[in-house]
């Protein structure tokens, strides 16, 4: 079940967090560089991604003059931008700077659908009934399609106590997993929120968060573990077509020394 092409097709970057200019996250963490060194490093990768998939989170506090320092950290994007909203984002002050965002696209013979997860004034997710509903019949409408799920909470617990603390609340986990399990044909539920690589089998697909390209979550698994945060390597997923075998998911990290040197 080949996508577009062999290699890249679907670039996954998540959780911005853009400040306003002259602003700051907590401990001095300044995002801008480092979404702006994602964005470079997107423009070196080839085979160019069809799209880039942004699952949430992509500012900080939800302003204008947030996403409008997000919309010119983006502009050298050449490819068409998915950007999703996760608890930090404001669905309405994102629109009025974006536009409306597309929740399907067709990546050659592949397809992306998208949910919002969001609750207004709430950390945590769920998820309507009308969306599932919606997800329900798209899914049915693209059998034999390569199809990625995207929302900004994951449904599953990733043994980070505070994180799960404000996922995706149980019962509309379980019923995205019903709608999910029906159609072998999703091959990925891609999630954001955590600032950490977590995957696992899931309702009969795989389900992943990635990384942050800002930063990280303490893996703190200690029952009660307070909240915390690391300067480890921002990263961003690359979700690659193997003709034949299926999908197949790598991390890229931008702020590396990752220039090939060709052994021999």
């Amino acid at each position: 079940m080949p996508w577009h092409h062999p290699g890249v097709l679907l670039a996954h970057l998540s959780d911005l967090h853009i400040t306003a200019p002259g602003r700051t996250l907590q401990h001095g963490i300044d995002t801008a560089p480092l979404v702006a060194a994602a964005v470079a490093h997107l423009g070196r990768l080839d085979p160019a991604p069809d799209a880039v998939l942004l699952s949430g989170d992509l500012v900080d506090e939800g302003t204008v003059a947030e996403y409008e320092r997000l919309r010119d950290l983006l502009a050298p994007v050449e490819w068409p931008l998915v950007l999703m909203p996760g608890n930090h984002d404001d669905v309405a002050v994102l629109t009025s700077v974006f536009g409306e965002q597309p929740t399907s696209m067709d990546l050659g013979h592949g397809r992306l659908l998208t949910l919002d997860s969001t609750r207004p004034g709430e950390p945590g997710g769920t998820l309507d009934d009308e969306q599932l509903v919606w997800l329900d019949r798209e899914l049915a409408a693209c059998v034999g399609r390569t199809t990625v799920v995207a929302l900004h909470h994951p449904p599953f617990p990733t043994g980070i106590g505070h994180m799960d603390a404000m996922g995706l609340e149980p019962g509309a986990a379980q019923r995205l997993g019903a709608v999910v399990r029906r159609h072998s044909h999703v091959v990925r539920v891609l999630c954001g929120h955590v600032h950490r690589l977590t995957l696992r089998r899931w309702h009969g697909t795989v389900a992943m968060t990635v990384p942050s390209v800002a930063h990280q979550v303490a893996l703190d698994l200690r029952p009660g573990g307070p909240p915390a945060i690391t300067r480890e390597p921002p990263a961003y997923a690359l979700h690659v077509d193997v003709p034949g075998e299926g999908l197949v998911t790598h991390l890229a990290f931008p702020g590396s020394d990752d220039e090939p040197r060709v052994l021999g």
